[in-house]
């Protein structure tokens, strides 16, 4: 060969000996075929086989399955975000005459997704109470495709009682999805419910470290498995094999990761509860949070995202104390080694147990809790201040 094919055409290199802990990152756009034969029958490979890099290399393949074990699934589909992770169920479920119910606590874009890309195609969508249970037997009309869930709900936490739900629609023949992010497959597995789709937004705590998107739907059904796939094949989406290795390389943390920040949430969720209203405190393991008698027959732990609801007197103090936080940084997303505020302001449709006004989401990290305490701290001395108008009566 002469050299300008040299430069381009690798020699073999033995692997003989060779072993690494660490999973190799395998780039590609093509893939190639031994033969013409085997090119023009890569269809037949079906949706597990390599056929084109958007589709997956051996990279994206490795953190599939080590997301399907832990959530005691069949197969796992990567997207590129969290969000695409429920929309592409929406899609691959639901035709025009469809309908999906979805909780008042979901991550709000679902809604919005609802709203404004399924609705103006004859995909009609209602939200119901997270909080209704068995009772959403009373909202299942024909129409009914998928019944969504978000257990804690977005910011409100509220748990929802997936088993009643589900029964009620295995009955109906209705599917269900569950974003599972909160928890993680470590610390609740929607599959083992019998829930049909398992979502998580991997940006936060697989991934862990503020750094990546990417989104996954696990599931028990081969079929579902195939509608899925063949979904994201024909819109065209695909995850970078580079996301995929430090997706890879944050889990291997993951469960050290969750166990701190989880317990250092809920110290101070439980410190907090001490000092102001009780009710104040959304933590799923609190006594005082919505659905925590099921969030303690389901669960198996907790992990570092809760919320403190501001009460109004507070409210104008709190853009002040969120600049002046010096270990919190204010930010939206979670699930990171860093700690962040992000205050939140909810709209809530059918949530009988909405907070009204701000919502103070907190997310902790992997910083010294006395620093962190040093920034809530704060907070939580104007929340538990009496009001102006209290004081002066």
């Amino acid at each position: 060969m002469r050299d300008k094919t040299l430069c381009v055409k690798w020699p073999e290199v033995s692997h003989e000996g060779f072993a690494s802990l660490a999973i190799p990152t395998y780039r590609a756009s093509t893939i190639v075929f031994d033969s013409a034969e085997a090119y023009a029958n890569r269809k037949y490979r079906g949706p597990d086989g390599y056929t084109y890099g958007l589709h997956g290399t051996p990279t994206s393949r490795t953190l599939e399955a080590s997301i399907t074990a832990l959530e005691q699934g069949l197969r796992t589909v990567l997207v590129p975000s969290g969000q695409a992770a429920i929309t592409i169920v929406f899609l691959a479920v639901l035709l025009p005459g469809d309908s999906v119910l979805i909780p008042d606590t979901a991550y709000p874009p679902v809604a919005g997704f609802c709203e404004n890309y399924l609705k103006p195609r004859g995909i009609s969508y209602r939200i119901y109470d997270p909080m209704i249970g068995g009772a959403i037997a009373g909202l299942i009309d024909p129409t009914v495709k998928l019944i969504w869930t978000e257990s804690p709900g977005s910011t409100t936490m509220e748990v929802q009682d997936i088993p009643a739900i589900v029964a009620v629609a295995k009955s109906r023949g209705v599917l269900t999805g569950c974003d599972n992010t909160w928890a993680t497959p470590l610390y609740f597995k929607p599959l083992a419910h019998e829930i049909d789709f398992s979502s998580m937004a991997l940006t936060k705590y697989v991934g862990g470290h503020s750094d990546l998107l990417m989104g996954s739907i696990a599931v028990k059904d081969i079929d579902l498995y195939r509608r899925i796939k063949d979904t994201i094949r024909m819109i065209g989406l695909g995850v970078s094999p580079d996301d995929c290795a430090l997706a890879l390389r944050g889990m291997e943390t993951m469960g050290v990761r969750l166990g701190h920040s989880g317990g250092v949430a809920l110290e101070f969720a439980k410190r907090i509860a001490s000092r102001v209203a009780p009710g104040l405190v959304l933590h799923p393991a609190l006594r005082t949070a919505p659905g925590h008698e099921v969030w303690k027959r389901d669960f198996s732990g907790s992990s570092g995202v809760f919320s403190v609801s501001i009460p109004a007197h507070a409210e104008e103090a709190l853009p002040d104390l969120l600049t002046a936080a010096k270990t919190f940084s204010i930010g939206a997303s979670w699930g990171g080694t860093h700690s962040l505020l992000a205050p939140m302001t909810i709209s809530r449709v059918a949530d009988a147990n909405a907070h009204p006004g701000t919502i103070l989401r907190i997310s902790i990290g992997l910083e010294d809790e006395n620093d962190l305490w040093a920034d809530l701290e704060p907070i939580v001395n104007v929340i538990a201040s009496e009001p102006a108008i209290a004081r002066t009566a």
